[in-house]
């Protein structure tokens, strides 16, 4: 009777009996609440699926799921990248970041440094490019570039920032630059291709560092910017210009403490920087004649009178007005440009 139970019952399988002690034995993770899922979205940027699935590998721990997160984006984004590395990133933005503008009020002379970088992140698509985790990763790579920067000797101001070096850095944020990442700059990068899809690439940058000169030459730095095709309120667009000025009078700065005097003067800085941007500025000074010299072309940007004039004459004829000239001497120069289009060809 017994051998013919046996050859009537069904194969036994110890993993019938493992299956079944799991319902006995083992809790399933609870379903990941809206809440958690929004929390950890918030701190991470990440899908609404990847976010459960990460506090569903975690037991609804938000600190083991940010861990979970970060693995997983590392693991992701060294595979896609590999994946989309021969692609062309010809979109993109250009984003500006100005620690320092320079010499103001009573840091007129002897206190008023720039500080200051320029950036170009590239990325396939224009529908990327207006992603707002694409702006802010440029925003913070900038704001790097130009805290990460130390002055040197060189015979230029503008200067070009080493991108081996700037891929190493520890991301700084923009907007929280108090926090504390364990992220470079590279990961960053890496991190922004997991969650895009496409390749992200740092094609270039510049800095601005310069010491203020001594209060005995009444001189003063200014930087001036202007960012053309913005997506969004940070200064970023898709045509970018970063200048330096130097004022010199022994009225410097005394004018600079005015705020009537700096708002005109922010007003000649911004129409500067869109001269340069508007037209195609490929110099400062020709003896020529030649229309790509900044002085050389008509002031447009400034408008009013000096609309007609050059803009080398529109700005002797502003800084007599407002001042700075005195006996003949003093005035406001443009000392060095950068202009960036993206997708430039960068030799």
């Amino acid at each position: 009777m017994i051998a013919q139970f046996l050859r009537s019952s069904k194969p036994f399988h110890a993993s019938r009996l493992l299956r079944a002690g799991r319902s006995y034995y083992s809790t399933a993770p609870s379903k990941p609440s809206l809440q958690h899922v929004a929390q950890l979205r918030k701190l991470t940027e990440v899908s609404i699926s990847k976010a459960r699935e990460a506090l569903s590998q975690t037991n609804n721990d938000i600190q083991q799921a940010l861990e979970w997160v970060k693995n997983d984006l590392a693991a992701s984004g060294i595979k896609k990248a590999a994946n989309v590395q021969s692609r062309e990133t010809r979109e993109g933005l250009v984003s500006v970041c100005i620690l320092s503008g320079g010499s103001r009020g009573k840091t007129a002379l002897g206190g008023g440094g720039i500080r200051a970088a320029m950036v170009e992140l590239n990325c396939e698509t224009d529908f990327v490019g207006r992603n707002t985790l694409f702006g802010q990763l440029a925003a913070d790579i900038a704001h790097t570039a130009a805290f990460i920067t130390e002055p040197t000797d060189s015979s230029t101001i503008i200067r070009s920032c080493s991108l081996d070096i700037l891929n190493d850095a520890p991301l700084l944020s923009q907007n929280n630059p108090s926090s504390h990442s364990s992220s470079t700059v590279s990961s960053s990068i890496r991190d922004l291709i997991a969650k895009v899809g496409e390749k992200v690439s740092l094609k270039r940058a510049v800095t601005v560092v310069q010491n203020p000169f001594s209060q005995s030459s009444n001189l003063g730095l200014r930087l001036a910017s202007y960012l053309h095709g913005s997506v969004g309120s940070a200064p970023q667009g898709r045509i970018g210009s970063l200048a330096v000025l130097a004022l010199q009078s022994p009225e410097l700065a005394r004018r600079l403490e005015s705020e009537t005097f700096v708002k005109d003067l922010e007003r000649l800085e911004r129409a500067l920087a869109r001269q340069i941007v508007g037209f195609n500025t490929g110099s400062i000074k020709s003896s020529d004649g030649d229309e790509t010299a900044l002085y050389n072309q008509p002031f447009m940007m400034l408008g009013g009178e000096s609309a007609n004039e050059p803009v080398r004459m529109a700005i002797e004829n502003w800084s007599k007005q407002r001042g700075l000239v005195q006996d003949g001497e003093g005035g406001i120069e443009v000392l060095e440009f950068a202009k960036w289009s993206v997708g430039d060809v960068v030799g």
